[in-house]
């Protein structure tokens, strides 16, 4: 409650104290059609959140992930929404990549709620459908997390499906599936339709060296490209944020994102979504993150090798965006 009531009143200043910047400077933003930044977004968009801060944040919609790399690279859009380990790897290769924190959102194992599975141990010789492929980084940790607990080795005790999440989420529904590992708004709607955690990757996280929730995504832009625009980049984080506050204590806020057709969960599934987006949001210093993603980069190193995180076992310097401040 005092998190939410600080985001509240944070807000209500930004509101009233906040005078338009003189000039508006044009940020484009590379989406997936249908991803859970869009509802940030959205939301910030929809309240003149942007237009506050001297900013037109213009949504540019693409297909795939891939889709949007491209189109960050060739200058086609300013930012893209990835992961501090593909900034890193990009960095080691020469590219000039950085990386704001957006979401401490992870994914989370699966089961019914009826299972008689309770622990990792209760996996062995299960049938487990898993997204995002054997070297996915949350698979990867919680096989780590496994093999320290319960001294199993996921990977080859078990029956893996790999596939797409609205597919292992169907299967997972139809009974085909003992657990599914799947990203953490697919998770959350099956929790609405009685299922239950039994492991997050946020657990794994923390298991495996992390001091607090560490920002599974964020923001990436070109290092060059912010040092030509420092002020929209600063003033865009701000925006962000005060979109997150929003989401963070007005449930109206959801209401109006499913009515307009953004969300399209109704009922309990968007209720979890909304409990799961919540606790998601980062609250804690650039700083603090940075050092977490530093450590658990290292035991993916271990984990995943070269195939994973690139020819350096260790973060690039500079993944994050030296620009963030407490400020923004």
């Amino acid at each position: 409650m005092k998190k939410l009531a600080c985001r509240a009143v944070l807000l209500l200043l930004v509101a009233v104290c906040s005078p338009p910047a003189s000039a508006t400077d044009v940020i484009r933003i590379g989406v997936l059609k249908f991803g859970t930044v869009n509802w940030e977004l959205d939301t910030l968009k929809r309240h003149g959140l942007d237009a506050r801060y001297g900013l037109d944040v213009e949504m540019v919609p693409f297909a795939g992930e891939d889709a949007t790399n491209v189109a960050l690279r060739a200058g086609a859009v300013d930012m893209i929404v990835s992961d501090w380990l593909d900034v890193s790897r990009a960095r080691t290769a020469g590219d000039d990549l950085v990386f704001v924190p957006y979401s401490s959102s992870v994914g989370a194992v699966m089961v019914p709620d009826r299972s008689g599975i309770r622990t990792l141990a209760d996996l062995a010789g299960r049938k487990i459908g898993v997204v995002g492929g054997p070297l996915d980084k949350s698979w990867l940790l919680i096989q780590g997390l496994a093999r320290r607990e319960a001294g199993i080795d996921l990977a080859s005790a078990n029956d893996i499906v790999y596939g797409a999440p609205p597919l292992l989420a169907e299967k997972a529904l139809q009974g085909e599936l003992d657990a599914v590992l799947t990203y953490w708004h697919y998770a959350a709607r099956l929790e609405a339709e009685g299922f239950r955690r039994l492991v997050s990757a946020e657990d794994a996280m923390r298991a495996l060296g992390a001091s607090g929730q560490v920002s599974a995504l964020g923001y990436v832009f070109s290092e060059a490209w912010a040092g030509g625009h420092s002020r929209a980049v600063a003033n865009f984080v701000r925006a962000s944020r005060d979109a997150k506050a929003l989401l963070d204590h007005s449930d109206a806020e959801w209401d109006r994102l499913h009515a307009d057709g953004v969300i399209r969960d109704e009922g309990r599934a968007l209720a979890v979504l909304r409990q799961r987006y919540r606790e998601g949001i980062p609250d804690r210093a650039a700083a603090d993150d940075e050092a977490d993603a530093g450590r658990l980069f290292a035991v993916l190193a271990e984990l995943g090798g070269e195939r994973l995180v690139g020819p350096s076992p260790v973060m690039a310097p500079g993944t994050y965006w030296s620009g963030l401040t407490d400020d923004h």
